[in-house]
């Protein structure tokens, strides 16, 4: 992948960029970006909790990767990590909504202890530019679609109120420290180096697992719940451009990220199961707590700040997902 750059004019040559969070799957596929395109300095903090080392595998004997295994719940490793560093690209989180609900504690400390620190340690080492990633979760019970960055209701699980939190962290520290913030809201991600193993592994990663190995299928709910499924090179783009953007009125915002379509999970297992090419049909199950029904992203905002153009589309991405998971089942 990345054949295409996105970071304009800026020569990466000269800097150096702290990925948290980069041994998990969008992470790692921004340090790929950033490898390849020459820059200076790519560092890695990641407590493996959720990632894998081998997603870094292939940047590991780059000169310029360095991983660093290490805690942002811990404030002196986020303190060392961002040592030397020009810009802060903040990934690292707890995810899943239903982990959310069974460990609020957890979640917690990660996502608002973990950002805090590392606002923080990027503040005391004279770093501004910090590109986050918040979540569409934060819409809650928002009934209206497309979602609309201006427009929010009440947050429907604890993961959700953990990435709002970021969010208005982001916006008083961006005005306390003279810091530039971006953060974006990302709507259900999916691409190479995404898990399906554990018992929050994400949906489509699960269900192309599933039918290439001739495991059951479950949909939670009646299937007909929608979603934004965007593929991870779209959000790879953003974070890239965020990163560098000399546009002053794009600082201090955040953003959709995905791809402003919208398809249910009948659809997707649809498709999953004719890109595999087998007959198969998926168990349903109730639903689960805490999630939104329905979800559509307005990019309108991230177009005209940042000049955000989604290349790869929801069909597009899911034959090149599949083809990335079946190469993996040899």
């Amino acid at each position: 992948m990345y054949n295409e750059s996105y970071h304009g004019l800026t020569d990466l040559s000269n800097k150096s960029i702290l990925i948290t969070g980069a041994a998990g799957f969008i992470g790692s596929n921004i340090a790929e970006y950033l490898l390849k395109f020459g820059a200076k300095k790519v560092r890695v903090l990641d407590n493996l909790l959720t990632g894998f080392r081998e997603n870094l595998e292939d940047f590991m004997s780059q000169p310029a990767f360095e991983f660093m295994e290490g805690d942002i719940s811990k404030i002196e490793d986020c303190m060392r990590a961002c040592e030397g560093m020009d810009v802060v690209c903040h990934q690292a989180a707890l995810g899943s909504v239903p982990r959310s609900v069974k460990e609020p504690q957890l979640t917690t400390l990660h996502n608002v202890t973990g950002f805090v620190n590392m606002v923080h340690a990027a503040n005391t080492n004279g770093i501004k530019r910090f590109v986050y990633a918040s979540s569409s979760s934060v819409y809650g019970d928002e009934p209206n679609l497309p979602k609309r960055e201006e427009r929010i209701g009440t947050p429907l699980s604890p993961y959700a109120i953990t990435k709002y939190s970021n969010e208005l962290f982001a916006h008083n520290f961006g005005t306390l420290y003279g810091m530039e913030f971006i953060g974006f809201r990302y709507f259900n991600v999916f691409g190479p180096r995404q898990s399906p193993e554990g018992a929050y592994a994400a949906v489509i990663p699960l269900f192309i697992d599933a039918c290439l190995n001739n495991k059951p299928v479950y949909i939670n709910g009646d299937g007909g719940q929608t979603r934004d499924f965007t593929f991870v090179e779209n959000v790879v783009q953003i974070n890239v451009k965020a990163m560098f953007t000399q546009n002053p009125a794009a600082l201090n915002q955040v953003y959709n990220v995905g791809c402003g379509g919208r398809y249910d999970l009948l659809q997707l297992f649809e498709g999953i199961r004719k890109a595999v090419g087998i007959d198969k049909k998926p168990i349903m199950r109730e639903a689960r707590e805490g999630d939104i029904r329905d979800s559509q992203a307005d990019i309108s905002k991230a177009e005209r700040l940042l000049g955000y153009d989604p290349k790869f589309d929801f069909w597009v991405g899911l034959e090149m997902t599949v083809d990335y998971f079946r190469k993996l089942n040899g």
